[in-house]
C-alpha cells in the first residue's frame, strides 16, 4: 500500500462545500510537520486509543497523535526523517495492527465525509421547513395579534438555528469569494437567506402581519438538495496519476558483491545491479545483464502475450517478471522512468480536464452579478418612489432576491445528471465524472484500443478441432505445468474433450521458450516454433514429439460481445472510428478488417497514443477514447471524454470518465444517446429558469410579489426543473 505523506491542506470550498481550515489551524499543522495517516483496524476502546497515542508519542520525532475510534484511524504529525514504516513497526511491537493509508483511500474518505455533511444539513433544513410551514398555515388561515406573534416567535426559534447550521456551506463559500474580491452563486444565495430571515425577525419583533421564515428555509432546503446531488456526482472521481504511481515498486533487491539486499527505491542509483524475482515488478528502467524469463508488458504495449527477455533486453519500470529471475542494470530511476513520465502526462491531462467549464458554471458567471444589480435597483427605485420607506423598499428587494435565487439553475445540472446516471447504470454504465454527460453529448470521433477493449484480452485456441487427439493430450499435459496465458487456453480447450490419458514426466519450463518433458522416453516440447522445430520464420506455438512432425496451434484474441454492433452503430451515426493498438501489425489488421475499421495503427506506444489525442484536440476534435490498459491511461485522461470496461486495470478505470460494467460493448451507443438526451434536458431546464425569471422578476420588481409568494414561485420552478429531468432517456 502506498504511503501518503503530505502537508495538511483544506478541501476546495467552492467544489466540495467542505469545512474550511482556519489560518490558525494551517499554521499549527505546518509547525507540527509532515502528516501520516494510519489505519488501525483492531482498536475497539478508550484503552486502545491511549495505548496508541502514548506508544507513538514515545518515539523521537513524533510531534502529535490523534486517534479516531469511529473511523479506526490515527493522524500522526512527524518530523522530517520519520516514515510510516517506523510508526507501524512501533505499533506492531505494542500489539496494534497498523497500515499506512493510501492517497486514494484518503481522498475517497474526504469526499464521502463532505456528502454526509451536506445530507445531514439537508435533512435538518427539510424537517425545520415542514414544521415552520405548518405554523405558517395557521397564520395564513387568519391567526391575529398575540396568536400570530406566538407562531412567528416559534417559527423564529426553529428557523434561525436551522439556517445558522444548514446554510453554512453557502455562507462560507460566499465569504471566501468576497474575501477574494469576486462574486459567485453563493453570494446572492446567502444574501437572500439572510435578508429573508432578517426581515422576518424584524417583522416579528414589530408585531408585523407577515414573517418569511418558511421562505428562508425553503431556499436553504432546495439549494442544499442541488448541492448534495452535485457532490454525489463528484465523489466517485479519483486520480489516475496516483494509481499509476502506485505501480512503482517502493523497494528493490540490490546486488552488492553477489548478495541481495532490500533497499528503498530512492536509494537506487544509475548503474546499480538489481535482482527481479519471478512475480515481481521491475523497479527501474534498465537492461537485463543475466537470466532468462518472460515479461508481462501489457501496461506498455497492450499485448496479452508475454515477451521473452534475456541478456541485453531493455526493461521498463512496472513490467512484471513472469518466470525466471533476472539481473537488471539500472539505466533510469525515479522520475526519469517511463512509468513516472506516464504518470506526469496523465496528471497534466487530468488538470486540463478539470478546467472544463460546465453549462452551469458558464451560466453562473453571468447570473450572479445580474441578481445583485436587480435587487439593488429594486431597493433604490422603491426607496425613491415611497419617499424613503426603507421597510417597504427592503421588502421588495428581498422578494426580488428570493424570486431570482438560483434554485432552478442550481438544480438544472445535478437533477439531470442524477437521473441520467441512473439511466446509464441500467445499461451497464457507471458515470464517474461530474461533467462526463455533457462531454459525451459533444463527441464527434471515437478511438479504440484493441486488446482488452474490443477483444477479451485472453488468447483462445482456434484450431482445437483439427489437432490430433494424442498431440492435444500431450500439449495439455505440458501446458498444465505452465502459467503462460496460451498454456491456460490449451488447458481450457482440452477440458471435457475426452482426450486419451498420457503421462508426461520430467517437465521443465524454459523461460521465454516453452515447456519440455518426457513421454515414453521421447522428448516432447510445447512452445515457440523456433525452439520446438528450429523454424525461426514461424511465430506460431507448436507441440513437438521427437521423431514426429510438429503440430501448430493457432491462437487469437476473441472479440467482446457487441463489438460488431457498436462499430456498425457508430458508423451509421457518421462518427469516425480509429483503432490504436500496441499489438503487432498482423492481429491489428485482422481485427480492423473483421470490424470494418479503415483507420488503424499497430505498434503504438503510450506516448504515441497520447500524441494522437493531443493532435486531435489541436484540430478541435472532441474524441471519445475507449481503452483498458495502463498504456491507455494517458490517452484516456487526454480525451474529451473516456470509457473503460470494468475488466480494465485499476489505473485505466480511474482515468476514465465512465466505466462500462456490462460485458456488451454495444451499450457505449447508449452512453452517447443518454449524454445527448441529458444535454437537451439541461438546456430545457435553463430555458425553464429563464422563462420563470422573465415572468416573475418584473412582477417582483414592480412590487406585486411578497417574499412569501416569491418563495412559492421559486419552489415551483425548482419542482418543474426536477420533473423535467425525469424525461432524460
Amino acid at each position: 500500500m502506498a504511503i501518503t505523506e503530505s502537508p495538511n491542506a483544506a478541501a476546495c470550498p467552492g467544489c466540495l462545500a467542505a469545512p474550511v481550515m482556519s489560518e490558525r489551524a494551517r499554521k499549527r499543522a505546518a509547525a507540527l510537520g509532515t502528516e501520516i495517516q494510519l489505519s488501525l483496524p483492531a482498536i475497539h476502546c478508550a484503552g486502545c486509543i491511549s495505548g496508541v497515542e502514548r506508544g507513538l508519542m514515545a518515539l523521537d520525532g513524533v510531534n502529535d497523535v490523534r486517534v479516531n475510534l469511529t473511523r479506526k484511524r490515527a493522524t500522526v504529525h512527524v518530523a522530517e526523517g520519520l516514515e510510516a514504516a517506523d510508526l507501524t513497526a512501533a505499533l506492531s511491537a505494542l500489539g496494534f495492527e497498523a497500515q499506512p493509508l493510501d492517497s486514494a483511500t484518503l481522498s475517497a474518505g474526504t469526499s464521502d465525509s463532505a456528502a454526509r455533511d451536506l445530507l445531514m444539513r439537508l435533512g435538518v433544513s427539510g424537517f425545520a421547513m415542514m414544521n415552520v410551514m405548518l405554523l405558517s398555515v395557521a397564520v395564513w388561515s387568519g391567526a391575529t395579534d398575540a396568536t400570530r406573534d406566538l407562531f412567528h416567535w416559534i417559527s423564529a426559534m426553529i428557523a434561525l438555528p436551522t439556517i445558522a447550521f444548514s446554510a453554512q456551506p453557502f455562507f462560507r463559500n460566499a465569504w471566501s469569494a468576497l474575501q477574494a474580491y469576486r462574486l459567485n452563486m453563493d453570494v446572492p444565495i446567502s444574501l437572500a437567506i439572510l435578508l429573508a430571515a432578517g426581515m422576518s425577525l424584524f417583522e416579528t419583533m414589530n408585531h408585523g402581519e407577515h414573517a418569511y421564515f418558511d421562505a428562508a428555509l425553503s431556499l436553504t432546503f432546495f439549494l442544499l438538495a442541488g448541492r448534495f446531488l452535485d457532490q454525489k456526482m463528484r465523489s466517485v472521481a479519483r486520480s489516475a496519476a496516483a494509481e499509476l504511481a502506485a505501480l512503482e515498486s517502493p523497494t528493490a533487491l540490490r546486488l552488492v558483491n553477489g548478495v541481495a539486499e532490500t533497499v528503498s527505491l530512492t536509494a537506487i542509483a544509475v548503474g546499480d545491479i538489481l535482482m527481479v524475482r519471478p512475480g515481481g515488478r521491475v523497479p527501474v528502467d534498465g537492461t537485463v545483464i543475466d537470466g532468462a524469463s518472460e515479461l508481462d508488458r501489457a501496461f506498455l504495449t497492450g499485448e496479452t502475450d508475454p515477451v521473452a527477455a534475456g541478456t541485453g533486453t531493455a526493461v521498463r519500470a512496472g513490467e512484471v517478471n513472469l518466470t525466471g529471475p533476472l539481473q537488471v542494470r539500472a539505466d533510469a530511476v525515479g522520475k526519469d522512468t517511463l512509468l513516472h513520465s506516464l504518470a506526469d502526462m496523465v496528471s497534466v491531462a487530468e488538470e486540463a480536464k478539470s478546467k472544463y467549464n460546465s453549462l452551469a458554471d458558464r451560466a453562473a458567471r453571468i447570473y450572479a452579478p445580474l441578481v445583485h444589480l436587480l435587487a439593488l435597483a429594486a431597493f433604490v427605485l422603491w426607496l425613491w418612489l415611497t419617499g424613503g420607506d426603507v421597510r417597504h423598499a427592503l421588502n421588495i428587494a428581498v422578494a426580488v432576491l428570493i424570486i431570482t435565487c438560483p434554485c432552478a439553475l442550481g438544480l438544472a445540472v445535478p437533477a439531470v445528471s442524477t437521473v441520467a446516471s441512473g439511466r446509464m447504470f441500467k445499461h451497464g454504465l457507471l458515470v464517474k465524472h461530474a461533467t462526463a454527460l455533457e462531454r459525451l453529448a459533444e463527441v464527434d470521433e471515437v478511438i479504440f484500443d484493441k486488446t482488452g477493449t474490443l477483444t477479451k484480452g485472453t488468447p483462445e485456441l482456434l484450431n482445437a478441432s483439427t489437432i490430433p487427439e494424442r498431440a492435444f493430450a500431450i500439449a495439455a499435459a505440458l501446458a498444465d505445468a505452465s502459467s503462460h496465458p496460451r498454456s491456460a487456453a490449451i488447458v481450457a480447450a482440452a477440458r471435457g474433450r475426452g482426450l486419451p490419458m498420457v503421462t508426461v514426466t520430467d517437465i521443465v519450463e524454459h523461460p521465454g521458450l516453452g515447456v519440455q518433458g518426457k513421454l515414453n522416453g521421447k522428448d516432447v516440447r510445447l512452445g515457440r516454433a523456433a525452439w520446438v522445430s528450429d523454424d525461426a520464420e514461424n511465430a506460431a506455438t507448436q507441440i513437438g514429439i521427437d521423431g514426429e512432425a510438429p503440430v501448430s496451434l493457432a491462437f487469437a484474441d476473441t472479440l467482446r460481445d457487441g463489438a460488431h454492433a457498436l462499430i456498425a452503430a457508430l458508423q451509421k451515426r457518421d462518427l469516425p472510428v480509429t483503432l490504436l493498438s500496441g499489438d503487432a501489425r498482423e492481429p491489428v489488421q485482422r481485427l480492423a478488417n473483421e470490424l470494418g475499421i479503415a483507420d488503424w495503427q499497430a505498434g503504438v506506444l503510450p506516448t504515441e497514443k497520447a500524441a494522437v489525442l493531443e493532435a486531435r484536440k489541436a484540430e478541435g476534435k472532441r474524441v471519445l477514447m475507449v481503452g483498458d490498459g495502463l498504456n491507455d491511461t494517458a490517452a484516456l485522461a487526454l480525451a474529451h471524454v473516456s470509457i473503460a470496461p470494468a475488466s480494465a486495470l485499476e489505473a485505466a478505470r480511474v482515468a476514465a470518465d465512465v466505466v462500462l460494467v456490462s460485458p456488451d460493448l454495444s451499450h457505449i451507443t447508449d452512453a452517447l444517446r443518454i449524454g445527448r438526451s441529458a444535454r437537451h434536458r439541461i438546456l430545457e431546464n435553463f430555458g425553464v429558469a429563464a422563462l420563470y425569471n422573465s415572468i416573475a422578476v418584473p412582477i417582483a420588481f414592480l412590487g406585486f410579489a411578497t417574499p412569501l409568494s416569491a418563495a412559492i414561485a421559486m419552489s415551483t420552478s425548482s419542482i418543474i426543473v426536477s420533473l423535467n429531468a425525469m424525461r432524460t432517456r
